[in-house]
């Protein structure tokens, strides 16, 4: 295996009793960026990183940690990465202050260089003010931001954050986004897991969508978008009655599943285009004369890459076809046999 890339993983696979919750993982996460790990409750997001990690010993397959592999090394892994998990892992009880130097002073520090360390975190992260005060009064946000902060009070080479604004409001969340970006201009390489589209499209330069234990599609969001096609039509009505009428000409015209928004008068569709922009647009631009032909107006209309909502959801949508076909077969050769 290559020792350029902060993290390499061949066939990774961990098992819970008969379930296997990573099922052959493979990952190449160059160093030096945030790369996202995107998918759904339950695919596996975070044993990957546990296992990366080295807080479960993987079942099956290679995982190396910049070169290091996380079984036989597991020691000079540890003293090059760090976690931040999907809950504020500080004392509650205790305050900023006290949290931050007394990790500092485990990490070996002297109490001088704790408290100094500790004062320059809590400025960085907007903290000071709240210095003095016990964690457990502290905001949603403001926990992260410690949580963090406590993450890399000694700088690490990697920095994993398993979900790390789960349950914060927007402005918090872009509070953490900024300090991710910040770290990572520092040179850390962060591996980001998320539920979230927009937080991945915001900040990972690369992303693999993990469904069922296995990745199911890596790149960057520009490739992502391109591999569900060139396009996605948005449109929005004058008239909201007219919007069924509406939804069958473009089913007709572009031969793909039309999708009515929370919006009464909007409208959205894949464009396929025969896999290019060009015959995205001509598509479109069909579909517009064929809406016009048949009376109805329409006052908005654009044409755009796929969101990454869409990306995931025509991703997950194929594997879940794909087992549901394995299955089918599966229990038909099965009948047969019997």
């Amino acid at each position: 295996m290559s020792t350029q890339l902060a993290i390499e993983t061949r066939g990774l696979v961990k098992v819970f009793g008969e379930k296997r919750a990573v099922d052959g993982v493979d990952l190449a996460v160059p160093a030096g960026m945030v790369y996202g790990v995107l998918g759904p409750n339950g695919a596996g997001k975070t044993t990957t990183v546990k296992m990366l990690a080295t807080l479960l010993r993987p079942d099956g397959g290679e995982a190396r940690v910049f070169g290091k592999d996380v079984r036989t090394h597991a020691d000079a892994v540890r003293r090059r990465v760090s976690l931040t998990g999907q809950y504020a892992s500080v004392d509650e009880d205790l305050t900023g202050t006290e949290n931050l130097v007394l990790l500092a002073r485990l990490l070996g520090y002297t109490p001088a260089a704790a408290r100094k360390r500790s004062e320059a975190m809590l400025d960085a992260f907007g903290l000071t003010d709240a210095a003095a005060r016990q964690v457990k009064n502290y905001s949603g946000g403001m926990r992260r931001r410690i949580d963090i902060a406590a993450s890399i009070l000694n700088t690490p080479d990697l920095l994993f954050l398993d979900e790390p604004t789960t349950g914060l409001d927007p402005r918090s969340r872009n509070q953490v986004w900024d300090i991710v970006r910040t770290v990572v201009a520092h040179g850390t390489t962060v591996l980001l897991t998320t539920q979230y589209l927009d937080e991945a499209d915001q900040l990972a330069a690369r992303i693999a969508v993990i469904d069922q234990g296995r990745v199911i599609a890596e790149g960057t969001k520009g490739e992502l978008k391109a591999s569900v096609g060139p396009g996605t039509v948005h449109l929005r009505l004058r008239d909201a009655g007219q919007r069924p009428d509406a939804q069958r000409v473009l089913a007709r015209v572009l031969g793909t599943e039309v999708q009515p928004e929370s919006d009464p008068v909007a409208l959205t569709a894949r464009v396929s285009g025969h896999g290019s922009e060009r015959g995205a647009a001509e598509e479109a631009a069909r579909a517009l004369s064929e809406l016009a032909g048949a009376g109805i107006t329409v006052d908005n209309f654009s044409l755009g890459q796929p969101s990454l909502d869409e990306v995931f959801l025509a991703l997950t949508d194929r594997t879940s076809t794909a087992t549901a076909t394995t299955t089918t077969t599966s229990d038909a050769k099965g009948t047969a046999a019997a």
